[in-house]
């Protein structure tokens, strides 16, 4: 009788990586007591909503009075210059934000570099690209009433309000969000919010093909839970909601927020009669860097978690200077994971907003940042690099059509009409384009484009 013989163990082991793991950052809250002007704050102060937002950073004046001599002298300078000349959100920073920065090095901070974008981060030969644009996704072109956003065949988006409890450099929604700055005067909501929360709910009770509601802004922890959970809790009794996301960076910008009796006791009741109705509830945060997550945020979490969201998830953008290296990636998505239990969900590329070009990747440097995390992550928590692409949607980077490298131009193709394209017979065979940033491409591609006439 012939046997097959017993192989012997191989040699297969742990192997000398190009990342690797388990990183070494250290998963804590850093001390705040460091910064001047919190180095009689307690743990209780610290800790308390209303106190991060009473001592929010709204101007560079409290930025000084803030950081003291930790402020580099030059980069306050440069500071008030952009905001005076290039910013399209004003300052507006909670001490827990601030906290999470190097003050050793602001100047290469990451998080100073998105969250207070100083003139010479910026660039002078190409600052805006020909095409950059306000509301560089159309989101308002396609509002079904003011402020929801019918843009996919299943999926809308409810801007519930117009402020955040942080604004970031690089807003997507820097049309409407926030204050007047000296380059932007902001859009408004004509509509009082009780009327347009109801023109929102009619809309869907009307519209069974409807099935995934994102509720944001600005951002729903602005939102008092007195108002966002009525306005949930009604979603939740249309028959073709099933899925419903609350949208917030303030998760991680103040975690104290959701850490609040009131505030807990409103998403635990809306997370138990998700449960009841067969609805997902879920939150989507958007953290850019590892050093922005700390015990408080994975605190917060937890209670989400416990209560019965059925998932945390990150939604981050890619950064030149803050995230653009598959290591930064990995380090964010690791921390995500094992310490926040925040799934690692999309990082998108930073959208097309006027004087955005310093912080913008092409899409091949993209595609290329998806190959390099793959295999390291599980599957399910591998997050997809995606091109918002305007008219268009969301699209993995490498579900490009084509691509002119010399020009910088990507063509992207879609299986689906917005909102206003319902009687578009070419909207599925178009070709959309997407413009990568001008400085990366070749000097024939940049002599191109010094050739071609501006956005109106």
């Amino acid at each position: 009788m012939q046997t097959t013989p017993v192989r012997a163990p191989n040699e297969a082991g742990p192997a000398q990586q190009p990342i690797s793991y388990p990183t070494r950052r250290e998963f804590l809250e850093p001390d705040w007591r460091r910064i001047p002007a919190y180095k009689d704050v307690t743990s209780e102060e610290w800790e308390s909503a209303l106190w991060q937002r009473k001592h929010t950073i709204k101007n560079l004046r409290e930025l000084k009075a803030a950081l003291g001599p930790l402020l580099p002298e030059d980069l306050a300078a440069s500071i008030e210059r952009d905001q005076q000349e290039r910013a399209t959100m004003s300052v507006l920073l909670p001490p827990q934000m601030l906290n999470t920065m190097n003050l050793e090095d602001l100047w290469g901070d990451p998080v100073r570099r998105y969250m207070l974008p100083a003139f010479a981060d910026r660039r002078t030969d190409w600052p805006n690209h020909p095409r950059a644009s306000r509301d560089s996704l159309h989101e308002a072109e396609m509002w079904a009433v003011e402020g929801l956003t019918h843009r996919y065949p299943t999926k809308v988006l409810a801007e519930m309000l117009p402020t955040c409890p942080q604004y970031c450099g690089h807003c997507t929604r820097m049309d409407l969000v926030g204050n007047d700055v000296p380059q932007v005067e902001k859009h408004r909501f004509s509509i009082g919010p009780k009327e347009r929360y109801e023109k929102m709910l009619e809309y869907l009770r009307r519209t069974p093909s409807v099935r995934d509601v994102v509720v944001s802004g600005g951002d729903i922890a602005n939102l008092p839970i007195q108002q966002l959970e009525p306005f949930v809790s009604s979603l939740m009794d249309i028959p073709n909601i099933r899925d419903i996301r609350l949208a917030s960076k303030g998760l991680m910008g103040i975690p104290q927020h959701f850490l609040q009796d009131s505030v807990l006791q409103g998403l635990d009741r809306l997370a138990k009669k998700a449960v009841e109705r067969g609805v997902d509830l879920a939150l989507h945060t958007h953290v850019n860097h590892a050093r922005q997550l700390t015990p408080l945020v994975g605190k917060a979490v937890r209670k989400l978690l416990d209560m019965g969201f059925r998932d945390v998830r990150n939604q981050g953008v890619l950064l030149r200077g803050v995230n653009d290296s598959a290591p930064a990636l990995l380090d964010l998505c690791f921390t995500l994971l094992d310490h926040a239990k925040i799934l690692p969900y999309y990082f998108y590329m930073c959208d097309m907003i006027p004087n955005s070009e310093h912080w913008r990747l092409s899409v091949a440097q993209a595609q290329t940042l998806q190959h390099d995390i793959m295999g390291y992550m599980p599957g399910f928590a591998t997050p997809r690099i995606v091109c918002d692409v305007p008219f268009v949607g969301k699209r993995w980077v490498h579900q490009v059509a084509e691509y002119d490298r010399e020009r910088g131009i990507s063509y992207w193709t879609k299986n689906y009409r917005t909102g206003i394209e319902a009687n578009d017979a070419e909207a599925l065979t178009r070709k959309y384009e997407y413009y990568d940033p001008i400085d990366t491409l070749p000097e024939a591609g940049q002599a191109w484009w010094r050739d071609q006439p501006k956005a109106a």
